[in-house]
């Protein structure tokens, strides 16, 4: 090990909405329905390491990309963005195939508890998967990091909205949820779906049928001309 290397050792672990890749959003905030829990682990796990956090509304989260970072990286990708053809370099891309597997996510601070001897955060707006190890916290200040005369290159916008709705059955089942548990799962299937979360190479395919983990539960959708059925909840695995 030289003198410049170090360890990094996972502050907390995360407890997500989104129990698989598939249908997360590219970008931290387009689904603001999202929610999570950070659980911190370890020496972080104490209440003196967030002392003084509840007065920020937002903060940014370092994180490992757990599921890619054994599978290698190039150094260029496709992003979406460009429609999955052209290949640009992975600095220039939020890659999740990168030389070092760290994410970076800009959240929203719902709550600080303390349970026991267990502390955790409420999150929203997270793009981040179920049990993604949390490298560290930092608090998010706008005078410093928005600069409003940035340039995004080729994602200079948020992506298009595609229409989403519901059957009845689909509709009752997410009211059945929210009533039961608190959260709006309505409305982050909307959030979620109307991105279209496909791959590139499968958004000219129409009426096919697809499926998105959130929570504990598997969510129907299909395709059509005009834009997203959802069209069955059913018990996840």
């Amino acid at each position: 090990m030289s003198e410049h290397s170090c360890t990094i050792t996972p502050v907390g672990i995360i407890r997500s909405c989104y129990r698989e890749k598939f249908g997360i959003p590219r970008q931290p905030g387009l689904a603001a329905s999202a929610r999570a829990r950070l659980v911190l682990t370890g020496k972080s796990n104490c209440p003196e390491a967030v002392a003084g956090l509840e007065a920020f509304s937002h903060l940014w989260i370092q994180f490992l990309f757990h599921q890619t970072q054994n599978d290698g990286w190039r150094p260029t990708v496709r992003p979406p963005r460009l429609g999955g053809t052209k290949r640009v370099g992975v600095f220039a891309t939020r890659s999740t195939h990168r030389p070092n597997p760290l994410g970076l996510s800009l959240v929203k601070l719902e709550g600080i508890h303390q349970k026991n001897a267990q502390v955790w955060l409420e999150l929203s707006g997270i793009d981040l998967l179920d049990q993604t190890p949390v490298v560290d916290i930092k608090p998010y200040l706008p005078w410093a990091d928005s600069v409003d005369s940035a340039e995004a290159g080729f994602a200079p916008t948020e992506p298009d909205d595609h229409p989403v709705w519901f059957t009845d059955q689909a509709l009752e089942l997410c009211h059945h949820y929210e009533e039961k548990n608190g959260q709006p799962l309505q409305q982050l299937i909307v959030e979620v779906l109307s991105q279209d979360p496909r791959p590139a190479y499968l958004k000219k395919r129409l009426r096919e049928d697809y499926g998105i983990l959130l929570w504990e539960y598997n969510i129907r959708w299909r395709v059509t001309e005009t834009g997203f059925e959802v069209f069955a909840i059913e018990a996840g695995h």
